[in-house]
């Protein structure tokens, strides 16, 4: 079977993005199953550069086709911040509570009809002797006046998504899923590397 390595170790997001890709034949790995691989500094400032970054670099040390993502949260009254520092937005030891306490912090006072917020995805892969190809996703949304509901992980609490009236949190992933910024860029990745591997010649596309 074909293998497919996401560069990640966020088992959360790994889980998500197998879910969304259960239907191509190939084994999801992550970096789980290569601990002696080295760590990736997120230094881009950019979504689709670190994304390109992590599935070059991995993909040059392994050998094998690699799922470069980056992803987060941008919040138009916050001059689109947190963006690329989502993940690291409250510092060092950063978590999802603490970056939602500071989102929140940030956002008091501000009415529910100025807090405008999206989400964004970059996918980037990589055969180890080139880029393949980068794709991206969005999902729109507004971030709540406070956290609700137990569902997805990062800002999903805070995610309100007005044609439900819930957030990313209190919607089921199947509801979820069918609308996110991961599950939009991950659609168009699957066409791209369904052209990739239709392209290979027959004893490249065996050892893949």
């Amino acid at each position: 079977m074909k293998e497919l390595l996401v560069a990640t170790r966020n088992k959360k997001k790994l889980e998500e993005i197998r879910d969304l890709l259960k239907d191509l034949k190939v084994k999801i790995t992550s970096l789980d199953d290569y601990p002696d691989l080295p760590a990736i500094e997120e230094d881009g400032m950019t979504f689709s550069a670190n994304a390109i970054k992590k599935a070059a670099t991995i993909a040059l040390y392994t050998k094998k086709l690699t799922i470069g993502e980056d992803s987060g949260l941008e919040v138009k009254a916050l001059h689109n911040e947190p963006g690329i520092y989502s993940a690291r937005f409250s510092g060092p030891g950063a978590t999802d509570r603490k970056n939602n306490a500071k989102l929140l912090r940030l956002l008091k006072g501000v009415p529910l009809s100025k807090r405008q917020a999206r989400y964004r995805c970059y996918v980037a892969l990589s055969d180890g002797k080139r880029l393949v190809d980068v794709v991206s996703g969005s999902c729109s949304g507004v971030i709540a006046l406070k956290s609700k509901g137990k569902n997805g992980f990062g800002y999903d609490p805070l995610f309100l998504i007005p044609r439900y009236n819930k957030t990313f949190g209190e919607l089921s992933p199947a509801v979820k899923s069918k609308m996110s910024h991961r599950y939009r860029a991950l659609r168009k990745f699957k066409q791209v590397i369904k052209k990739y591997f239709s392209n290979l010649p027959a004893k490249d596309f065996s050892s893949c």
